[in-house]
């Protein structure tokens, strides 16, 4: 490392000019350097790319690639090529002979090349993008503007033919300055709202090619908020020429929105590739974390140089994002979001440091410095280096952790924009769009298949697999799937633990379909156990799999995230598994003959659909399973469908398969009939009631229903159940004066109001008591131990504000709509066992913005028989009913504990709930979430209590 005193260039004390050029030399000995390393990792053809450039904009030649015409803008400031790079244009075109330019001072009119990117990091490689910017005069009419922007698509063609990937991006640095751009600045940019961020990167990445430097190089740290004064000086008393330097701005202050603007962009991609985007949007945070005194990258880069502390390692773009990322985490106390950054790190440089194709060169020797820095060991390494042999339990794990940081991220961006309040409704419309997309890739909701594999591993097919149906010793009298690695006889697979189990095989078949665990060419092993399962039918459920969700699935636009979600494909499977006359032996007599329906079959009514999986996919790539299995399946199967069916013209693509032993095509016709016959009826938007004759019984469908709810009161406890059931619309209370004269509804009832969530919270010596109003004015009451304010209301505001993200993600979307329903709370005074007297607003809860939190989310959702089934995620690990059984909540409740950092026991909380599977996605009020919440933190800490 090279240390000598620093250089303090000021104003004061008079600036030397010998002290101005030291600045300068030092910048470009760093800039040497990392040219250097971007020429090293390129191929002899992309090295003459990158050689020629200024070249190619300093002179216009009928023999050069980029020409366009004589009158292009051309010439370089400051420029003249030396020997070596006329002699590769030479090589390149063998008539090229280069004529000097003639005056005393030529028009040059392109300022300074630079290149942004990847290119001389630690994380430059093959596929390395160059980002050239273009910088140019400000007096360019629209005609030579036009012609150079033309000379710019000529040499992206001609680079692409030479093995490079290049991208020119027109820069005039007084607009600029101005923040006035029209078109983004580089192939990672996400347009105008990134002016700062974007010059952030500029300063600590970009490689100066040729012409003027940035004035920015000499601009001490101390005097960066008094910027334009300095430069002034710097040139009206001619420290320095005019025609030295060009002036792109300054990074004093970093305005609120773009903190935001980029969280944005880099959560839209972290949805695809989440690797790529981790380190910003954890840059991100750092520096919204910060605001307003934000000290950005870039100045810590340039007082590192100005000091001359040239440590050539630790200044590499990547390394001084990872070391501040670092510093905050550690700082924080988070080792695993840490260790998350050093894996994206290390397979973003993606140089193996283990078997034969071990990497070499600087960047392996730094990655090796870092690996023993970070305590990993070969194994761990090993198993990175294998990322693209990673399967299905690898990228499960690594998933967890990936999809934490995105969700964390996004609630930190959201809590951001509120608490800063200067976010125009363009960025609420982000927002919510960002939100839904992030619902639709990652959030958990019953019946809903789950994506395990955003951009983590290349390939997750299996060659061999076993499928296994077996009694679920968790749950008497019932049975599971599970699929197993490799090709396993009765007697193995028991003595293996399953890569995924489920309760119903189309669920099992779907997720494997949907994750590419199984494709076209995966043998299957099948164990059927009790079904009627044949390798013949299970080869043509797959394949009617893959014909209804075709893989990959098309990007999802914006347009379709401002509607909520409609069925795209419906697949219906009936019988699966089942065989209906084996069920029905008295008929098998009949099982020729072809004049009969199957939902009454053979004139002695006896229906032969037992059973229907519905497959859908919606209009947000979201993929749903659902089981019909009782004695109304078909009916259960019809209402939820027709309930679904949008109200536009655009209807789904509905396709019924049935594979089953006996009478297969027959089922399927018959069932399509029904299915199309409803739809039609309900499309023609008149009142309709359709007639089945299903097993001996005569079902009415109402196409379009009513309903009437009947409501008797008695006891005090009677009221607090009636005033707690669930309301359709908002519903304003009237009170007797003298009614409830010393409780405390008598106080907050009358204080209702729609389109607000009101809490309500009354602290007594030991506990205390929480009421809501949900937004339909429906009450919810609970009373807590209490211990202060901030642990009683955070948790339940934490919980409200995961239910109001699920009930946006559903409801239509416009540009004027509020991020949330707003929720009030309330103080009701005095304290103790006495009466309350009187009521009074409080603040919402204050949390750091970016503490995070120990997720603990409940998925409910039907299973056979009107049961219900729950799920719980801490952290995003599963915990389910199928695996555990009644010994559920006493397994979560020793997870939660063994996750604290705190030695005192207290209560533990569910964070989210899903309740899709019991009321569909046209969701329910708040009071409905908290009553199941209630329910099952009461279980949580009953066995809390027993560990």
């Amino acid at each position: 490392m090279t240390r000598n005193h620093e250089i303090r260039p000021d104003l004061d004390e008079g600036i030397d000019r010998k002290v101005l050029s030291q600045l300068r030399a030092r910048f470009l000995k760093l800039n040497s350097v990392r040219m250097e390393r971007a020429l090293e990792g390129l191929s002899t053809r992309q090295q003459g790319v990158l050689t020629l450039l200024p070249l190619f904009f300093h002179v216009n030649h009928p023999l050069l690639p980029g020409y366009v015409s004589g009158s292009t803008p051309a010439g370089l400031s400051n420029y003249e090529p030396d020997a070596s790079v006329l002699a590769e244009a030479q090589r390149l075109t063998r008539s090229f002979s280069y004529k000097p330019r003639h005056g005393s001072n030529p028009p040059r009119p392109i300022l300074g090349l630079f290149l942004m990117g990847s290119l001389g990091t630690l994380a430059q490689a093959d596929q390395s993008d160059m980002d050239v910017w273009v910088c140019h005069g400000p007096d360019l009419s629209e005609e030579e503007l036009a012609e150079l922007h033309r000379k710019c698509q000529l040499l992206e063609i001609w680079a692409a033919t030479q093995g490079a990937e290049a991208h020119f991006f027109l820069i005039d640095p007084a607009r600029f300055v101005r923040g006035e751009r029209d078109n983004q600045l580089s192939s990672d940019d996400c347009g105008t709202t990134q002016h700062y961020l974007l010059l952030d990167e500029f300063y600590r990445t970009a490689i100066w090619l040729a012409g003027r430097t940035p004035i920015w190089w000499l601009v001490p740290v101390y005097e960066e908020e008094d910027y334009e004064q300095y430069t002034h000086t710097l040139i009206s008393k001619r420290f320095i020429r005019a025609d030295e330097t060009l002036d792109l701005g300054h990074l004093a202050y970093i305005p609120a929105g773009e903190f935001i603007g980029a969280g944005l962009w880099q959560l839209f991609k972290g949805i695809e590739s989440p690797y790529k985007s981790v380190l910003k949007l954890l840059l991100t945070e750092v520096y919204a974390s910060e605001h307003p005194n934000v000290r950005c990258l870039s100045l810590r880069f340039k007082q590192a140089v100005f000091a001359n502390n040239l440590d050539l390692e630790e200044l590499d773009p990547y390394m001084v994002v990872y070391r501040r990322l670092e510093e905050y985490l550690n700082a924080r106390g988070e080792p695993e979001r840490l260790e998350l950054i050093r894996r994206a790190l290390y397979l973003k440089v993606n140089r193996k440091l283990t078997g034969q194709a071990r990497s070499s060169g600087w960047q392996r020797v730094l990655l090796e410095r870092l690996a023993r820095e970070w305590g990993w060991d070969q194994r761990q390494l090993a198993l990175l280096d294998s990322r693209s042999q990673w399967k299905v339990r690898q990228v499960s794990t690594e998933r967890r952790a990936l999809v934490n940081e995105l969700t964390y991220s996004y609630r930190f961006l959201t809590q951001f924009a509120r608490n800063e309040k200067t976010v125009s409704l363009i960025n609420k419309r982000d927002l919510n769009v960002l939100g839904r997309r992030l619902y639709a890739a990652f959030e958990r909701k019953a019946d809903k298949v789950e994506f395990i594999n955003p951009g983590i591993a290349p390939d997750l097919a299996e060659d061999t697999l076993t499928l296994v149906q077996s009694p679920n010793k968790k749950e008497p009298g019932q049975h599971q799937w599970g699929l197993y690695n490799g090709s396993l006889n009765a007697l193995e697979w028991e003595n293996f633990a399953p890569i995924k189990r489920s309760r119903e095989l189309l669920e099992l078949l779907t997720w494997s379909h949907r994750n590419g665990v199984i494709d076209s060419s995966t043998r299957l092993a099948l164990h059927p156990g009790e079904s009627d399962l044949s390798e013949f039918e299970l080869f043509n459920l797959l394949g009617s799999l893959q014909q209804s969700i075709a893989l990959p699935l098309t990007t999802v636009d914006e347009e379709q995230l401002l509607r909520a979600s409609v069925p795209s494909e419906v697949l219906i499977l009936v019988n699966v598994g089942v065989d209906p006359l084996k069920h029905h032996r008295d008929l098998n007599i009949l099982m020729t003959t072809e004049r009969t329906d199957s939902l009454s079959y053979a004139g002695v009514r006896e229906n032969l659909v037992l059973t229907l999986d519905q497959v859908t996919l919606n209009s947000w790539n979201e993929v749903l399973v659902n089981r019909f299995d009782d004695e109304h399946a078909l009916l259960d199967c019809l209402r939820d469908y027709l309930n679904d069916l949008p109200v536009t013209q655009h209807q789904p693509r509905l396709q019924v398969r049935c594979f089953c032993h006996n009478r297969a095509q027959f089922i399927a016709r018959r069932v399509e009939e029904v299915f199309e016959t409803a739809q039609t009826l309900l499309l023609s938007r008149l009142n309709h009631r359709y007639l089945l004759q299903v097993q001996q019984h005569y079902h009415v469908l109402e196409l379009v229903p009513g309903q009437v709810n009947h409501v008797a009161l008695g006891s005090l406890s009677a009221l607090m159940d009636y005033l707690g059931e669930e309301l359709t619309a908002y519903s304003p209370l009237h009170l007797d004066p003298m009614a409830l004269e010393d409780h405390d509804l008598a106080l907050l009832l009358p204080m209702g109001q729609p389109e607000c969530i009101q809490v309500f919270y009354r602290v007594n010596e030991h506990d205390a008591e929480l009421y809501v109003l949900d937004e339909l004015n429906a009450l919810w009451q609970q009373r807590l131990p209490y211990h202060d304010e901030h642990s009683l209301l955070v948790p339940l505001q934490r919980f409200l504000q995961s239910v109001l993200y699920r009930r946006d993600a559903l409801l239509p979307m416009d540009a004027t709509q509020p991020l949330s329903l707003e929720t009030l709370y309330y103080q009701l005074l005095p304290s103790g066992s006495g009466r309350a007297r009187r009521i009074e607003s409080r603040q919402a809860p204050q949390t750091p913005v970016n503490k995070p939190f120990y997720d603990v989310q409940a998925i409910i959702g039907k299973v056979a028989h009107g049961q219900v089934h729950v799920t719980l995620y801490c952290d995003q690990q599963e915990f389910s009913e199928l695996e555990h059984g009644d010994q559920l909540f006493r397994v979560v409740a020793k997870e939660i504990v063994g996750q604290r950092r705190e030695t005192e026991r207290y209560r533990c909380y569910i964070t989210d709930l899903d309740l899709s599977g019991l009321v569909g996605d046209g969701g329910c009020s708040s009071n409905l979430y908290l009553r199941y919440k209630a329910d099952l933190e009461r279980a949580l800490n009953e066995a809390l209590a027993l560990a």
